[in-house]
């Protein structure tokens, strides 16, 4: 940096600085979308079927998030099961 340019600082940024910051900004998005799984979807739909093999669970009963954790991704399954009487009563009515 040279010392006019420290006067200089009331100055419009330029064109090309301008680009460069939005670039960093679309590229930072592409990063993130990247790392967006796009198989979630199929395998909460998969885990689904499995687990109404042996319990009946609603489709809001399930939960599933993948994180980040430094260089390591997390899957976290939440499944909110039913109640021990709900599922004798079934099980009997079958």
């Amino acid at each position: 940096m040279r010392l006019i340019d420290f006067f200089r600082k009331n100055q419009k940024p330029s064109s090309a600085s301008v680009a460069r910051e939005r670039l960093q900004i679309l590229v930072a998005h592409e990063r993130i979308e990247r790392h967006t799984n796009s198989y979630l979807p199929q395998l909460k739909e998969d885990l689904l079927k499995v687990i109404r093999k042996y319990v009946e669970v609603d489709q809001e009963s399930i939960n599933v998030q993948l994180e980040m954790d430094g260089s390591q991704e997390i899957l976290e399954l939440n499944i909110v099961l039913p109640e021990k009487d709900e599922v004798r009563k079934r099980s009997a009515s079958s």
